[in-house]
This record gives structure tokens, C-alpha cells and sequence, in this order.
């Protein structure tokens, strides 16, 4: 799955605000030490903290989620877009040095640019248009077969066509597809925003049927993540 636009009822009025983007999608796990401290020294930590990850310095969007409770390896997800790399990681270290950082890994940092379609000039990644992003993100690695890139072009393109019209079938599922090659170890790291997960689950299925599923080598871990606040997602961690 990648390279076809499930989210084709995208506002056409509306230009892409931006032909190149850098977005990591940086997911952050608590130490179990963090949850035999103090409350009160934990919220002292988190409001220590909450100035820093406020503060975007360069980065366009800064989109919060959670995974607690619903995935063992991750507890959240920050979620984010810049022009340039430089300032994600800036920001990013910033994390990572602050009195936070000290109870905190990362099990997952996938690093992806924009671009244009090799199959299609109508794709364009769902956050480009500006809308407010839905409740849930699930996000994925995906890496594609070599022989995939073997094929000639017009068997790909027919397969990709096939593929994206049982995506344009589920109109209310957003996707950002993001283009990691020679950037992380993914070809292409996969975000489909949802306000129904059975919907999105039920675009999955569908997808294991279509030809082009045969030139998949790999696309887990498969993440669900819920959107929140700082405040909310602050809230979960106290």
C-alpha cells in the first residue's frame, strides 16, 4: 500500500501549502521508574517540559497522540511536519535532553519527506490541504518488494489504478503517504487519518486483494494512535 490517495474527496479548491515537507513521526515510551515517582514530582517534570514542546522554532505542525494502554512498545506520538530536518531535530533533542528525556525511549523515529506521485499528479498527502487532523492515526513502515521496481512502469501504474480506486471507495479516510527512501530504513512511511476504525479496517481488507499486495514485503508495526491535547495527553501520564 503506497503511492494511491484512499483520501480522494480532498477539497480541490484548496492548494497544497507546501511541495516539500520533512515529517518524523517520533514515538516515545516511559520508563517504568517514571510511574513509582511522586505525583506531584511528575507534574512538576511535565510542566518543566510543557514550555519546550509548545514551542515549534521552524517545525510547521506539532499534532499530539497517545498509544497508552493500547500498545506495549510506545506511550505517545508527536507527530512532526517542517520545511527543513534541521529543526525537527533540534526540537526532538530537545526532548531528549530535558529532565523528561531522562525517563524516556524511543522505540520508533520513521523520517519521510513529500513528493510528487511517480503514478499519478492527484496524490498529495492529506496534511498538505490544512485541514484538522481526525481522531485516529494509524501509521506504518511499508517496504516494497524489489521486483516491484523491476516491473515495467505501466504494469506498475495499472496496479496502483487498481489500488486506488478501492481506496477512493472509502472517502472519509485521510492518507499521508511519505517517502523515506535513502532517508530511514522504510520505503515509505504510511499515516491514514480515521474517524472509524472499522472503516479503516474494512480498506484493509480490501487492499489484501488487489494485485499490487503481492510486492509487499513488509508493513508492521502497525500503530493506532488517538489525537490529543497536550493537557489530555499530559493527564494520562500523571
Amino acid at each position: 500500500m503506497s503511492d494511491s490517495n484512499p483520501a480522494s474527496k480532498q477539497p480541490q479548491s484548496k492548494e497544497s501549502k507546501a511541495s516539500l515537507a520533512f515529517v518524523d513521526f517520533a514515538f516515545f515510551k516511559f520508563d517504568r521508574s517514571w510511574r513509582q515517582l511522586d505525583k506531584k514530582e511528575r507534574r512538576q517534570i511535565l510542566g518543566d517540559v510543557r514550555e519546550l514542546l509548545d514551542r515549534q522554532d521552524g517545525i510547521d505542525r506539532i499534532i499530539p497522540y497517545t498509544t497508552l494502554g493500547i500498545r506495549e512498545d510506545s506511550d505517545f506520538l508527536l507527530w512532526l511536519i517542517a520545511a527543513e530536518l534541521d529543526p525537527i531535530q533540534r526540537y526532538l533533542e530537545k526532548i531528549i535532553a530535558s529532565r523528561l528525556g531522562g525517563y524516556l525511549s524511543q522505540p520508533y523515529s520513521w523520517l519521510a519527506m513529500t513528493r510528487a506521485s511517480t503514478y499519478t499528479k492527484r496524490h498529495a498527502a492529506a496534511f498538505e490541504y490544512g485541514l484538522e487532523p481526525l481522531r485516529y492515526l494509524v501509521v506504518y513502515p511499508f517496504v516494497k518488494k524489489r521486483e516491484w521496481y523491476l516491473l515495467p512502469f505501466e504494469e506498475r501504474r495499472k496496479m496502483i489504478e487498481e489500488h486506488s480506486k478501492v481506496g477512493r471507495s472509502f472517502p472519509k479516510i485521510r492518507l499521508n503517504t511519505t517517502y523515506s527512501f535513502g532517508l530511514d530504513d522504510q520505503d515509505f512511511t504510511l499515516a491514514f487519518e480515521t474517524d472509524d476504525l472499522h472503516d479503516f479496517q474494512n480498506l484493509i481488507i480490501s487492499l489484501r486483494e488487489v494485485e499490487a499486495s503481492r510486492y509487499t514485503e513488509r508493513d508492521t508495526p502497525m500503530i493506532v494512535c488517538i489525537k490529543k491535547t497536550l493537557e489530555e495527553l499530559f493527564s494520562g501520564f500523571l
